[in-house]
């Protein structure tokens, strides 16, 4: 199975509600799911207390029938793979990249094919140029990959090829919020700390440096670069330029929740696919931060400098307006016993999901779909992992089965999730992998999908990319050497999404 895609128009997305959106499965390619594992702790800032992995990636095939999955290979011997931490699936290849995470060296990013059966070849490598590398990012035109070296808070972008996706050169750009300032801690006190303690000296240590700790483009135009800072409270906004593959300058930096007092810790951000907010998992404070994006302002940046203005005018001018906080663990758990982990937006709008480390449990938050409050959360509930430290969580490609990485426990869970009430349940589906920290879903496209060079996840999103209000938003991610064939091929698919979408109302309509 591959992910389900929206198919509505753009002139329709911004009129219709999350219960409202129509999905379909686009083919019957496998649905894969690559697992990461920890192999050696002592490359680590922080200390899980599972098993180090002699073998640090497991893949798995999911069955949708019952939410089960087949061990299909365990690969990435300890010698040579160390700490792989995030992965990332291409949007249109059946490539997969993952980094390592070491305060020792540099990380390594590997590009693998990743094939049906599961097996892996390794395409290419590149240095990260940093240490404790910890997320991935590819841009819009599919021509740069974007990484975060947490430990010494870089922003790097390295070049990729359009056609095959391998790695073309090492990196190109690099910025450093730190401005050249070495790190003041050292990289690991006492065997490091465990993220399920979060006491105050703990905290003290963890915020005396900048880390960045993820990269998230704007999902109107790509041209805003969003930089969580764990170490300095803030959400950074870069302006980047997709065409040079360069983080040009930073534009602006806001509180990353409500100026209580105490330290919130920015983990990850994750947008609405329909309204303009954007959610920030604040990892120290347990709390989910609702800003209000001002996609306007967005595209005026982006209009001024392909107009060959100057960047600086926009110096200072936030589209971030932080307008709710809410708590991911119960109001009288002690905090300093938990932090958070993954944050994830479900493919129905409907709700929001975190994982609590410490609490071990992932809570679910419903998105408010009426009034003026459209967007903002409320609590649903606390769902227990059947593990403990649930650093990484995913949801299949329906939508209706949730994988939780249990990193200290050595397992991973499956459950049941209500899509209409958002509860979720145990499937009895356990499985057992020595300290896993993220899982992938790889949802592999047969040979007939490649050729086709079928729609990216963007070029169906709700997010607006491509929006009529803004042409110049609509530039083709395709190769040079094949556009006209690959924008005729992507224009036939949209024209066969959109009569599939109105046979679907109609039905609707007729029941």
């Amino acid at each position: 199975m591959t992910p389900l895609k929206q198919i509505i128009t753009n002139e329709q997305q911004f009129q219709m509600q999350p219960h409202e959106i129509i999905w379909r499965n686009e083919s019957n390619s496998e649905q894969l799911f690559f697992v990461s594992c920890y192999s050696d702790f002592d490359r680590l800032a922080h200390g899980p207390r599972g098993t180090e992995a002699e073998n640090s990636i497991y893949i798995y095939r999911f069955n949708p029938t019952d939410g089960s999955m087949v061990l299909m290979n365990i690969n990435g011997d300890k010698k040579e793979l160390i700490n792989p931490s995030f992965s990332r699936f291409h949007p249109r290849l059946n490539l997969i990249y993952t980094c390592t995470e070491d305060i020792t060296e540099n990380g390594k990013i590997i590009c693998y094919a990743i094939g049906s059966n599961g097996n892996l070849t390794k395409i290419s490598e590149v240095d990260a140029g940093g240490t404790s590398t910890c997320y991935l990012t590819i841009d819009d035109a599919h021509k740069h990959l974007l990484a975060v070296n947490y430990w010494d808070s870089t922003l790097v972008v390295i070049p990729i090829s359009e056609e095959t996706g391998e790695f073309i050169a090492p990196i190109c750009n690099t910025y450093d919020p730190k401005l050249g300032i070495k790190v003041a801690i050292a990289t690991k006190i006492d065997g490091g700390v465990n993220h399920s303690h979060n006491d105050e000296l703990t905290i003290k240590m963890r915020q005396r440096d900048p880390h960045s700790h993820a990269l998230v483009l704007d999902p109107y135009v790509g041209c805003i670069a969003f930089v969580p800072c764990l170490g300095k409270d803030v959400i950074r906004e870069f302006f980047y330029d997709e065409k040079e593959g360069v983080i040009v300058t930073e534009l602006n930096s806001s509180p990353s929740s409500i100026n209580s007092g105490e330290p919130n810790g920015p983990r990850y951000v994750e947008f609405h696919q329909v309204y303009n907010k954007m959610y920030v998992v604040n990892e120290l404070s347990s709390t989910v931060a609702v800003f209000q994006v001002d996609k306007r302002l967005i595209f005026r940046i982006n209009a001024a400098v392909k107009n060959g203005e100057s960047i600086d005018q926009f110096k200072m001018m936030s589209t971030l307006k932080l307008i709710q906080s809410i708590s991911t663990i119960p109001n009288a758990f002690p905090k300093k016993m938990n932090t958070c982990g993954r944050i994830c937006v479900h493919n129905s709008g409907r709700f929001v999901a975190v994982s609590n480390r410490g609490h071990q449990s992932v809570v679910i938050l419903r998105v408010k779909d009426k009034g003026f409050q459209k967007g903002q959360l409320v609590t649903v509930g606390y769902f227990h992992t059947r593990g403990e430290c649930p650093r990484h969580f995913q949801f299949d490609a329906s939508g209706q089965y949730l994988i939780v990485a249990n990193q200290d426990t050595d397992n991973l869970s499956i459950f049941n999730f209500n899509q209409c009430s958002g509860e979720i349940t145990f499937t009895g589906n356990e499985y057992r992998v020595p300290s896993p920290n993220f899982i992938c879903n790889c949802p592999i496209r047969d040979e007939f999908d490649l050729q086709a060079a079928p729609i990216s996840d963007d070029e169906f999103s709700l997010f607006g990319r491509g929006d009529m209000s803004n042409p110049s938003s609509t530039e083709s991610s395709a190769s040079s050497s094949f556009v006209d064939k690959k924008e005729l091929e992507i224009q036939l698919q949209k024209s066969i999404a959109d009569v599939e979408s109105l046979k679907k109302q109609l039905a609707l309509l007729s029941s």
